[in-house]
């Protein structure tokens, strides 16, 4: 250290200084790049994982603009939102669909019928929005230049011709686990024997046993023929779309073109362990703020009163009031309302409340996230949504499970399993068992304490979600879509990533080889034996002869 000028330097400082400059001046940067979302899913949980997604991407600087059926309710004052809205009877024909869902015992045989009933709407409005002026004209503008196309996917492959359409490349966000129409498209291995599906819930790191192997089984073998009529209709859909430009690739081409998948998913901490090609990145959380910002002063209010606690009853946003049986509500309202802790229950309707109690606050939106984040919330009761209970599983809140629809019963069943809470019918709930339910729940330690450990693994990450969409996104920008990176198996069909030719090949070979050995030990056989018994003959004959 030396004495300059009044003041003292230290040279091992100026010599950090120096390596920290010359680090910055060398790191690969992207410098405000053009970003676009599309995210035609008519469901607002999955909007807001999608957006979380965006919301990152602007808040490191990028220029983001976001399409999508709905306005958002997590953005950001840079992000350009394009809303393009379905009309009053495609919301009512939805409502109904949901309506048929929340009457009908849970399970994959009432998702598909619904979904080939009403719901198909979801499917077949998100090309209506791609052919909507107002999305045409961003590619037909020559102003506009977009350097990444981000997909909310939700059964509607297709999109992935959206990189073609405005050359750059394709990111897919998805709002689980990787499944088998991602694995697909990024090469990823379908592992069906050993990774359970979504609808089968499995302890995290557990094996799966017979019965859960077998529904497994049943559940992918159904939803590949699902996906077989989808993949028929996504082709019509792309031919729909972009069958009129000669520049525009194939569908089957289109596939083999995304550069990176978005996962909601933390397979270290929620399970299943699987392997997964560099292009999976699992951003589980992603909508989980790192702290809880300050909540409406209402809430906060009726929260930081709430003597013997609090109870968040959320049954998600694509399922209200009027679609649950009024005895139902009824009997659920009657039980929360003679408990001594506070609840906040999320409702749509606020002119027409199950009823009135003191010790109930009814929400037609909160901020799920930074409620479960309050020290006074000792429980959740939700429908079992995949962004829900990550939330909850973060705050270590445990939970009562009413699934619904979809992946609903297999993630109460995971949270059975793993010891996070327990599981009732929605459909024939009984008042004595819900009380008898939340009160287990809350006056016993062990719930909390596994999710204690939990939480503990699920935040345990060597870079956060958002550092992780961060990175990879501009990693992809830096490589122009980073094709070095992708797995073979994209660029193999069925017969070849299947080892199918080898098979039949090597069986063919086989019985050739079989073939040419029976032959010749039938030779040899006749060349040793066929002399023996001609000598034997002739001997009986002459035999015969001298008698």
């Amino acid at each position: 250290m030396r004495k300059q000028g009044g003041s003292y330097i230290s040279f091992s400082a100026v010599g950090l200084l120096l390596v920290a400059l010359l680090a910055t001046l060398h790191a690969p940067t992207v410098q405000s790049a053009n970003i676009l979302g599309v995210f035609t899913s008519h469901s607002p949980s999955h909007l807001i994982i999608h957006m979380s997604v965006m919301k990152a991407l602007a808040e490191e600087g990028h220029n983001v603009t976001v399409v999508s059926s709905m306005p958002p309710k997590v953005t950001h004052k840079s992000i350009k939102h394009i809303v393009i809205p379905l009309s009053k009877s495609e919301e009512q024909t939805l409502n109904d669909g949901m309506s048929t869902l929340a009457k009908d015992k849970p399970s994959m045989t009432t998702t598909m019928k619904t979904i080939f009933g009403s719901l198909s709407l979801l499917i077949n409005k998100q090309v209506d929005i791609l052919e909507d002026e107002r999305f045409t004209e961003l590619y037909r503008n020559k102003g506009n230049k977009f350097d990444a196309v981000v997909v909310g996917f939700f059964f509607n492959m297709y999109q992935v011709g959206l990189g073609a359409r405005f050359n750059c490349p394709i990111i897919v966000s998805w709002c689980g686990q990787p499944m088998e129409q991602i694995d697909n498209v990024i090469g990823n291995p379908v592992l069906t024997a050993s990774v359970p599906t979504m609808h089968v819930g499995v302890k995290p790191g557990q094996a799966m046993n017979f019965q859960q192997r077998l529904a497994n089984f049943l559940s992918t073998i159904g939803f590949r023929g699902f996906s077989l009529f989808l993949e028929y209709k996504n082709d019509g859909f792309y031919k729909r779309l972009f069958g009129n430009d000669p520049a525009m690739p194939s569908y089957a081409v289109a596939k083999k073109n995304v550069s990176l998948v978005f996962c909601n998913s933390h397979a270290i901490s929620e399970g299943p362990i699987r392997p997964n090609v560099p292009g999976i990145v699992e951003i589980g959380g992603i909508q989980i703020k790192d702290k809880p910002e300050p909540l409406p002063q209402d809430i906060q209010e009726f929260l930081d009163n709430s003597k013997h606690g609090a109870i968040l009853f959320s049954l998600g946003s694509n399922l209200k009031g009027d679609h649950i049986k009024e005895e139902i509500i009824q009997k659920i309202f009657k039980v929360l309302s003679g408990l001594k802790q506070n609840i906040i229950w999320k409702w749509d309707d606020l002119k027409n409340t199950p009823g009135k109690s003191d010790n109930i606050l009814y929400k037609a939106w909160l901020p799920q996230d930074d409620v479960l984040g309050h020290p006074k919330i000792k429980l959740f009761i939700t429908h079992a949504g995949k962004g829900g209970v990550a939330e909850s599983q973060y705050h270590a809140v445990p939970m009562l499970a009413l699934p619904v629809f979809a992946d609903q019963p297999g993630n109460a069943d995971k949270i059975v399993q793993s010891g996070y809470g327990l599981r009732l019918d929605l459909l024939t709930l009984k008042s004595t068992e819900f009380k008898t339910a939340i009160q287990e729940l809350l006056q016993n330690p062990s719930y909390a304490n596994k999710l204690q450990k939990f939480s503990k693994l699920y935040r345990d990450r060597p870079m956060t979600a958002r550092e992780l969409v961060v990175y990879w996104t501009n990693y992809v920008l830096r490589h122009h879509g980073a094709a070095h990176m992708q797995s073979p198996l994209v660029q193999m069909s069925v017969i070849e990533s299947n080892n199918l030719d080898l098979y039949v090949l090597l069986t063919a070979v086989l019985g050739i080889v079989l073939a040419v050995n029976i032959a010749l030990v039938k030779c040899i056989y006749r060349k040793c034996c066929g002399g023996k018994r001609c000598a034997k003959k002739n001997a009986q004959k002459t035999k015969v002869k001298k008698n």
